[in-house]
């Protein structure tokens, strides 16, 4: 297979994310399967109209359905609300189409088991959105810990801050909606967080939580986009019905301790996703805000010259770098997701299931309803399994 052709729901934020990936993929990685940019469905004509023009899809359409009916589309992207994930997926995976599903999988983790047991069933290849994963500097400190250069890992601490909705009249955007979004900063950074915490460390096997919802109430939208929204007149409110801020502690299989902080009201922090690890020979500290740089120390070091070095991530040998700039030229934000289409290519044409799959989301799923129950109980919550 040299094309595959994609049918994709959502034209916001993650829309225009993963439009800007499938286009640039072949520009970049020429030797991987090229995506077609065939189908972009979303609810209102005139916007996702204007979506597929300016992001150069093919065609449009007001009903997803329509591309789980066409059979010339191979692929399902889905970056729709998470109140849709589960019944355009399991129609997609009964169709045989592949999905590529935004993270979290769906609204609870009984809909998520539902969505893995039928994209088993179909036989096709399944992806879950957790771009973070394919930056390189991430890439690389999952390679120091997988080599053992960072020994026995002891600690691992985590935490997604920002600010978006600090202001009390921000609207009551769907993220706010626990009918739509399923949990708020939880599932939408903390996600995050515990998939990271899942790739570079283990599996979570108990959990703690706390969290909170500072602004109880909030002016209906008019209109929303992405990470904005506009009020409608009058001030009328309707309630929110997620959570502002969770934290939680955690204790891995492999005994490490983790801490996990995610929350929309960090004063400041526009969008700061940063990690810790701690283990017996070193450690690596991660922050987006500074993608392309990687905090690392090791223990072994001369004690005169002994502390944190800034490693920078876009020579050779670390992932990707041979496909973008040359030497000391940084990647952005936009980048994690075309790299995560590249192993979605790769893994087609290898005839494997890519990383991270279903069974990841599922995975976090997982620890994101034993937190929630914990803060619910007060108490030590055993994470399920499959």
């Amino acid at each position: 297979m040299k094309e595959i052709n994609i049918g994709m729901v959502g034209y916001k934020f993650m829309g225009k994310a993963h439009s800007h990936a499938y286009k640039d993929l072949p520009l970049f990685f020429p030797d991987h399967i090229r995506p077609i940019m065939k189908v972009i469905a979303g609810r209102n004509h005139e916007a996702v109209s204007q979506a597929a023009n300016q992001y150069q899809w093919e065609s449009y359409t007001t009903n997803w359905q329509d591309l789980i009916d066409n059979d010339d589309i191979d692929l399902i992207d889905i970056n729709a609300p998470s109140d849709v994930h589960k019944d355009i997926a399991i129609e997609a995976a009964k169709a045989g189409k592949h999905i590529y599903c935004e993270k979290p999988l769906a609204l609870t983790l009984a809909d998520s088991r539902e969505m893995l047991e039928a994209a088993e069933q179909a036989g096709i290849k399944h992806m879950v959105g957790y771009n973070y994963r394919f930056a390189p500097a991430v890439m690389l400190a999952k390679k120091l810990i997988d080599e053992g250069r960072l020994g026995k890992i002891y600690h691992f601490r985590a935490w997604f801050l920002q600010d978006w909705i600090i202001d009390p009249n921000f609207p009551l955007v769907w993220r706010l909606q626990k009918d739509v979004a399923g949990s708020g900063a939880l599932g939408d950074l903390g996600a995050h967080l515990i998939d990271l915490a899942h790739y570079l460390v283990g599996d979570i096997s108990e959990v703690i939580g706390m969290s909170d919802t500072f602004i109880k109430e909030r002016p209906l939208p008019t209109d929303m986009a992405g990470l904005t929204a506009t009020a409608q007149s009058g001030m009328e409110t309707g309630p929110v019905t997620v959570d502002d801020a969770t934290l939680f502690l955690a204790k891995f299989t492999n005994g490490t301790l983790g801490s996990f902080e995610a929350t929309r009201f960090a004063t400041g922090h526009r969008s700061t996703n940063s990690f810790e690890i701690n283990g017996s020979k070193g450690s690596v500290i991660f922050d987006f805000e500074r993608m392309n740089e990687l905090q690392v120390y090791f223990v072994d070091d001369s004690k005169d010259v002994q502390g944190y070095r800034r490693v920078y991530v876009t020579d050779e040998p670390h992932a990707f770098s041979s496909h973008w700039w040359p030497t000391g030229h940084p990647i952005g934000y936009e980048h994690t997701f075309i790299h995560a289409f590249v192993e979605f290519m790769k893994a087609i044409r290898e005839n494997r299931l890519p990383n991270p799959n279903f069974y990841d989301g599922v995975k976090s799923q997982q620890v994101l309803e034993a937190v929630e129950k914990s803060i619910s109980q007060k108490s030590w919550v055993q994470v399920s399994t499959l």
